[in-house]
């Protein structure tokens, strides 16, 4: 499924569906008809995010279908990362199955340029995939890189996945040298949902927050569903 279909359901669940449907006992009963018990258990993972050991964060990430085949960007957000990507070195933080960066790479005018995926967990069948990205598996809170080793940081659809989500950007930012891309999904809270969410961000404004000190020189929109964040490094 792209993201451009399950943004029209998004859209239907958040913003047609009021809320005293969509967190009823109802509709978790149909949720559960598609997705099973682990409707159930990603309410239930919300609920006890406060005391979540890394093992039970693991596990549940280890049971999730996907529910994009290739990626959680959709075309025009892909677009925009490439618009604004500066060459050189190109991390991608949260690579999931490492489409983006494996996009990027696959550019002329970035042909130069060298790519490092990071994610938690990276497949078999994506280092398979993509044999020219350099993969590493790390927590996003503690990345193993040092201080500005990136001309470019991007990560997308994975900070509203993280509970610390100010040591993320915090650590985004460390080993950023020239420009800092964020891609997060403009939603509403709900209890029963089909993703394993800690953070929600229905404005941009909303995700702007998270964001302080914002630098002087940034940008953030909203393309579909998204919130689209750019920012250069040079304050600091």
């Amino acid at each position: 499924m792209k993201r451009e279909i399950t943004n029209i359901i998004r859209w239907v669940m958040e913003d047609v569906m009021p809320p005293v449907l969509r967190d009823s006992p109802p509709f978790a009963w149909l949720m559960s008809r598609a997705y099973g018990p682990l409707v159930h258990d990603l309410a239930a993972f919300r609920q006890r995010a406060h005391a979540l050991t890394p093992q039970e964060y693991d596990a549940l990430y280890r049971r999730l279908p996907r529910v994009h085949e290739e990626t959680d960007n959709s075309d025009a957000i892909l677009a925009a990362i490439a618009a604004h990507v500066v060459p050189g070195r190109i991390a991608d933080i949260g690579c999931g199955t490492g489409y983006t960066l494996g996009r990027l790479s696959a550019r002329p005018e970035l042909k130069d340029s060298q790519f490092t995926g990071v994610d938690f967990q990276i497949s078999d069948s994506t280092r398979a995939r993509w044999p020219n990205l350099t993969l590493t598996e790390s927590a996003i809170e503690h990345l193993p890189f040092p201080d500005g080793s990136f001309d470019t940081v991007l990560c997308t659809h994975t900070l509203e996945h993280i509970l610390d989500v100010r040591q993320a950007v915090a650590e985004l930012r460390r080993i950023c040298r020239k420009r800092l891309i964020l891609v997060v999904p403009r939603e509403r809270e709900g209890i029963y949902t089909f993703n394993p969410h800690f953070h929600f961000f229905p404005y941009v404004h909303s995700f702007l927050r998270v964001m302080i000190p914002v630098p002087s020189h940034y940008h953030a929109k909203d393309i579909g569903r998204d919130i689209f964040y750019w920012e250069d490094r040079i304050d600091g």
